[in-house]
């Protein structure tokens, strides 16, 4: 948090290798913060932290508007095509301490690809990834992030037609989850009014979970 005329909330995407992690960030920043690209190979290496500009129009306290700061931690996949789960973990773990070390960590967001099915052990590695890294209370700040959602709609799938086709894994983790689910579309450049829905989704997740903080370290 800054001041009472602004909000900032602090969030870390974590996926497989090219789910749109990267390319989700920059949609939620609304900037192109992080690489993103087609690759045989895994692209981020290493952890980076984006800032978006003062968001207007999504939040008021005590009657008045407020500003939205989001703060997007990108990750190396895993697994990865060239570190181990080590690595990652150790490389994640210490930039989420350095970089939300004094505010907290709001929300972690397990990016999947809505495109593509997801079978029985294949969400296994991230998410224990995920329990390593945010401990016994991970669910409660775990959200998950279905990009691509723009081709999943071309193929003929709403939201809830999707859901109801989905495979038993995934209707499983949402559920472990508390359905905390957004549907994300992959273009270049995400509109504004998209970007706000996103934001707001993710806000009302940060507000039932009484903006709690994990991973926050005394300075005493």
């Amino acid at each position: 948090m800054a001041d009472s005329n602004e909000m900032t909330i602090n969030l870390v995407v974590l996926g497989k290798t090219q789910t749109g992690k990267s390319a989700a960030g920059n949609s939620l920043l609304g900037s192109s913060d992080f690489e993103s690209r087609l690759s045989p190979s895994s692209v981020t290496t290493h952890c980076s932290l984006g800032r978006s500009g003062r968001i207007l129009g999504l939040i008021r306290r005590k009657g008045c508007e407020s500003a939205l700061c989001v703060r997007v931690l990108d990750t190396p996949s895993y697994p990865h095509t060239a570190l181990s789960k080590e690595q990652v973990r150790d490389t994640v773990r210490a930039a989420l301490a350095h970089h939300f070390g004094e505010e907290g960590l709001h929300l972690a967001l397990l990016v999947l690809r809505a495109d593509l099915p997801l079978c029985p052990d294949e969400s296994d590695d991230t998410v224990q990834l995920i329990q390593e890294l945010l401990g016994p209370t991970w669910k409660d700040f775990t959200a998950v992030l279905l990009t691509h959602a723009d081709k999943a709609e071309e193929a003929g799938y709403s939201e809830e037609k999707y859901l109801h086709s989905a495979s038993s894994t995934l209707l499983s983790l949402l559920s472990s989850l508390q359905h905390k689910y957004i549907f994300l579309d992959n273009h270049n450049s995400i509109i504004k009014e998209e970007r706000n829905i996103v934001l707001t989704k993710l806000l009302n997740f940060i507000g039932k979970n009484n903006y709690q903080v994990l991973l926050k370290h005394s300075k005493e």
